[in-house]
């Protein structure tokens, strides 16, 4: 903690508000014009409440009721409370991709939090990339700052079974491609899968980044596992208005945390849950934004040596409220209590060791003990190999054990709308033991590197009865997804990565045991190939896609925008 406090003429608001200048008397003029008195905006500290709700992200329907209980938090403490909507990034509708619209948010976010008289700021966020872009933004203003995640959807329900958003989608569409799946039932899990408000209820992207931040520290204690609708989310969301006051006057802002050890934590709460594999590129992107050290070595490194502990869906049988009811992340971290570095500080000014203090797991099956865990490895494994030189990517928990070692001849389609056109075709040259090769599903390739990596199975081995193959992309997949998928694969195809290079009939080899990605075709052959490849131009001649395609990095490096990256300060804006 920092000795010294922060008084009234320290804020950074007392710039727009607090001088006796013609400036400060239109600001408070202004403010008056919303019916707030002098007494109101002067001398408090202004929190800026970014609200990413909207009709067209159901995931946060119910930020609009959750932002005005933060006010009512930062009211009860003394500050001043200003709403402040941004872009929302709606996963299931937003095309053709979240991810190419994350540094968008990550973009508004920062300059509506330098641009306006915020003393600290509540992030309102939780659908997949809503995470990540508003911790990047917090993080390169700068200012003090807490994340109020969305929580997780209750479970979904159909004839009595349980059912898990994504996970049961994938699973039971399966099922209605091979025919033993009539569309009355089909309609019937439609009504049943998405209950209520909130974010998918499995170990999805939503849930791993809401755990991410809270180990991070960027979450009051417990708060990333409660449920959406449950009352416990709506105070949650009350005290961390409260404590938003007490982080400004304290003067604790995010990097005076966000230290490569939090990190750390970080990626060692995600393997343990069998986390999303999006989770290794936005951490990657925002230990950037604090000037962490983070690279996919390290995540690895510490997958490796985690034990699997989180039995929830994808990897697992149960879902987050059982996760909740369980002990939740809190209960979790006590069980790798040994892994973490438990001096960071979080947002509540105490460490992660002491907000896990006297934490219970009171159901051994769904939160394994850390001394008879489910595997003995973390979710993900770091793949490396001459067919993806800067790394790739497999949820290996989330895939059957038999084909972790397996080699077989490559089925390659060129852009996903040669898969769509093609995968159910009768005549496709495919068995069980082939690998299905996706090319140009990159960062530029899809372009914003969609969720396309859970290439489907063809109909005619899902009717043998097939239901996992080896599947290689460079593209991300959805965190509620399962099977045998390699993704994330660098350099990406559109920009002459390996990928690019790979022919119907190569034999690919996957070794996750040794985290080996082999291309079986001789050097000079590749280099053949590589001699006749032309690059292609991103299809965006203007625009946000524009910028876009000139400036992100590559999954390795987190997919940030080159111009966003590293800590190098921005003065205050000029009040004139």
């Amino acid at each position: 903690m920092k000795s010294a406090r922060k008084g009234p003429t320290d804020l950074r608001s007392f710039r727009w508000f607090g001088r006796d200048d013609v400036r400060s008397w239109g600001h408070r003029s202004r403010a008056r014009q919303s019916g707030f008195s002098s007494d109101d905006m002067t001398g408090k500290p202004v929190i800026a409440i970014l609200n990413t709700w909207s009709d067209a992200n159901p995931c946060h329907a119910h930020f609009r009721l959750r932002a005005d209980e933060v006010k009512r938090g930062v009211w009860q403490a003394g500050g001043f409370p200003m709403e402040i909507p941004l872009m929302t990034l709606g996963e299931t509708f937003m095309k053709p991709t979240t991810m190419l619209y994350r540094n968008l948010l990550a973009m508004e976010a920062e300059e509506a939090l330098r641009a306006y008289p915020a003393d600290g700021a509540i992030l309102l966020g939780g659908c997949d990339k809503t995470v990540p872009a508003l911790i990047m933004a917090a993080t390169s203003a700068n200012i003090p700052a807490i994340l109020v995640p969305a929580g997780p959807m209750l479970r979904g329900n159909w004839r009595g079974q349980i059912l898990g958003s994504g996970s049961d989608v994938w699973k039971y569409w399966y099922e209605r491609r091979a025919g033993r799946l009539d569309e009355c039932t089909w309609r019937d899990m439609e009504e049943g899968i998405a209950r209520s408000f909130g974010t998918c209820m499995t170990m999805g992207t939503a849930s791993t980044m809401a755990a991410a931040a809270e180990t991070l520290g960027m979450t009051l204690p417990g708060a990333s596992s409660i449920p959406a609708p449950d009352s416990a989310h709506s105070r949650m969301a009350v005290a961390s208005g409260r404590r938003i006051v007490e982080m400004v006057w304290e003067d604790l802002k995010p990097r005076d945390f966000l230290t490569t050890e939090a990190f750390e934590n970080s990626v060692t709460a995600a393997m343990a849950l069998g986390g999303s594999t999006n989770a290794i590129i936005h951490l990657i992107a925002m230990a950037g934004r604090a000037g962490a050290t983070l690279d996919l070595d390290r995540f690895d490194a510490l997958s490796r040596r985690t034990p699997f502990i989180g039995n929830i869906r994808p990897s697992g049988k149960f879902l987050m409220e059982d996760f909740y009811y369980a002990g939740g992340l809190r209960g979790a971290l006590d069980r790798i209590r040994s892994l973490l570095h438990t001096g960071c500080m979080t947002v509540n000014g105490r460490t992660i060791g002491d907000n896990v203090e006297g934490a219970e797991v009171c159901n051994d099956e769904v939160i394994a003990p850390f001394d008879s865990p489910i595997g003995a490895e973390g979710g993900v494994a770091v793949l490396r190999g001459n067919l993806a030189p800067d790394g790739a990517v497999i949820k290996h928990t989330a895939a059957e054990r038999r084909l972790l070692q397996h080699a077989g001849p490559a089925v390659v389609f060129r852009n996903y709308n040669d898969l769509e056109a093609r995968i159910d075709d009768p005549a496709l040259p495919v068995d069980a033991d082939s690998v299905l090769v996706l090319q140009d599903a990159g960062p530029l390739g899809g372009p914003g590197m969609p969720e396309w990596g859970m290439l489907p199975i063809p109909k005619k081995l899902l009717a043998q009865g097939v239901r996992d193959m080896v599947r290689i992309s460079d593209a991300r997949m959805s965190g509620t997804s399962y099977g045998a998928c390699v993704l994330h694969v660098a350099p990406e195809s559109f920009v002459g990565g390996p990928l690019a290079f790979v022919r119907d009939g190569d034999i690919i080899e996957l070794d996750v045991p040794q985290r080996r990605l082999t291309l079986r075709v001789p050097e000079e052959e590749l280099a053949r190939r590589r001699a006749g490849w032309t690059r292609r131009e991103v299809a965006y001649p203007r625009g946000f896609g524009r910028l876009y395609a000139h400036h992100v990095s590559q999954a390795n490096r987190g997919c940030d925008f080159d111009f966003l990256e590293g800590t190098a300060p921005i003065a205050e804006p000029e009040i004139h």
